[in-house]
């Protein structure tokens, strides 16, 4: 399994200003580099609109990080491409492709807030078919480098190059999806490997998606499916209740404040205790405690990757550097090789 840290780069809110954007984008270099050092897989950065996140170009952030790391992925989480242009999309990250050695990845979504939309000019009633028009262009920019294309939301192209191409031969393109079956099907009949966000409720109402997205694959004729990728919050401490105790505040303010948008009832500590049980959704408590939640979660999905969101809310980033190093030395070590023993062997008979 390929584990990995992202993160949409929250800052204070306006009337605070104890993490400013700047500080926040020069913390988040050094969390690349750290999740690098200490033998992560995938380091990636969400895309916003918000003055609450500081990233609105993911690809810019991660060629920063790409000169400062050597072996970790980098990819976007997510990329919103209803509302960008799936050429540019493409020329960024083939771009961050040639700059790290082929390190580069895309995950395109629908994006978890609106902003984007009336900024670049679509109106939200396109919703749906922006996604999928532009999906369907930035794969058809993946395969050719020269390319004939028309729809509805952006100028057509007639055999026009797109340039730089990337190292990798197959730019990887993962489609991000949250609560709607239907995204999962899409991106199983195209063969597209999914990442799954799983932030609240019990994770096996999720199994459903992880099986229709291998079911759609193999009926469109990818067999062996493509890789699927568990997306959660979490937070890891020496301590579990020092765990609690640290995320919470942060984590409360950030989904309450988001809540309040949105109609959502505020996120009390209870609630927030049960998510870190084994059958919750988030990955909070001691490298013990996540070690067994991603295994118990790793019998239900059979995923090839976890990513974790340490920076709900504008953590510390002392903190958050802690709990990537202990992501790195002590939960993925022991998630490797208990998945490579529980591996079947493969025996030759002659």
């Amino acid at each position: 399994m390929e584990i990995g840290t992202f993160t949409f780069a929250p800052v204070s809110p306006a009337d605070d200003g104890a993490v400013n954007p700047e500080q926040r984008l020069r913390d988040l270099l050094e969390e690349a580099a750290l999740a690098d050092e200490v033998g992560l897989d995938v380091y990636g950065v969400g895309e916003h609109h918000r003055p609450d996140f500081a990233v609105s170009t993911p690809a810019v952030v991660l060629a920063a990080a790409a000169a400062r790391t050597e072996r970790i992925r980098l990819t976007s989480a997510v990329s919103v491409i209803s509302s960008d242009d799936p050429v540019r999309v493409f020329q960024e990250f083939a771009t961050l492709d040639l700059l790290s050695g082929g390190r580069a990845e895309i995950m395109a979504g629908r994006g978890s807030f609106i902003e984007s939309f009336p900024l670049f000019g679509y109106d939200l009633r396109d919703y749906d078919e922006l996604f999928v028009e532009k999906l369907e262009l930035l794969l058809r920019l993946r395969e050719q480098e020269h390319v004939t294309w028309s729809g509805k939301h952006r100028a057509a192209l007639d055999g026009h190059g797109v340039y730089p191409r990337p190292v990798q031969e197959r730019l990887p393109i993962w489609v991000a999806v949250g609560g709607n079956p239907e995204s999962a099907i899409r991106a199983g009949s195209l063969g597209l490997p999914m990442a799954l966000a799983i932030i609240g409720g019990l994770p096996e109402r999720f199994v459903p998606f992880a099986e229709v997205h291998r079911e759609a694959a193999r009926r469109a004729g990818h067999d062996p499916p493509p890789a699927l990728s568990i997306n959660s919050h979490g937070y890891v401490a020496e301590d579990a209740h020092e765990a609690i105790d640290d995320s919470f505040p942060y984590v409360a303010e950030t989904m309450n404040r988001i809540g309040r948008e949105r109609g959502w009832p505020p996120l009390t500590r209870e609630q927030y205790e049960a998510s870190a049980t084994l059958r919750g959704a988030n990955f909070v408590g001691t490298p013990e405690q996540v070690i067994e939640k991603i295994l118990y979660q790793h019998e239900l999905f059979g995923h090839e990757r976890f990513l974790i969101q340490f920076s709900v809310g504008p953590m510390p980033h002392e903190k958050v550097m802690r709990s990537i190093e202990l992501m790195g030395t002590e939960v993925a070590p022991a998630v490797r090789a208990e998945l490579a023993a529980r591996a079947p062997v493969s025996t030759n008979v002659r």
